[in-house]
């Protein structure tokens, strides 16, 4: 059994910050790729950004110089820091993290946190 666990969503005023960390725990053998998508009202779900056990980075031009994804391998845990955020960025984020446990590689999601940008 694998947890995926967000916190750090809230409302922010247009140009602020915030930071959304997630920790994947449990039954884990290793993990590959963790990372975020995002999915706004009325939209479909969007790769946010990712990053590898290698810490190869992979972000939605949409974010590229605004958030930045990090990774701490020891403790299984990806933290994304949003600058300048708009209101195009208000969505609800979701973790994953791409798990191999058992030899089964699977991918677990964690439960969502809400991101609001307005003034």
């Amino acid at each position: 059994q694998v947890q995926v666990v967000e916190s750090g969503g809230g409302s922010v005023q247009p140009g602020g910050s915030l930071r959304l960390s997630c920790a994947a725990s449990g039954s884990i053998y290793s993990i590959n790729a963790m990372g975020w998508y995002r999915r706004a009202p009325g939209k479909e779900r969007d790769l946010v950004a990712y990053i590898t056990s290698g810490s190869t980075t992979n972000y939605a031009d949409s974010v590229k110089g605004r958030f930045t994804i990090s990774r701490d391998n020891a403790k299984n845990t990806v933290l994304l820091q949003m600058n300048s955020l708009n209101p195009e960025d208000t969505a609800v984020y979701y973790c994953y993290a791409n798990v191999v446990t058992a030899g089964v590689r699977s991918v677990y999601w964690g439960q969502g946190t809400q991101v609001t940008v307005s003034s």
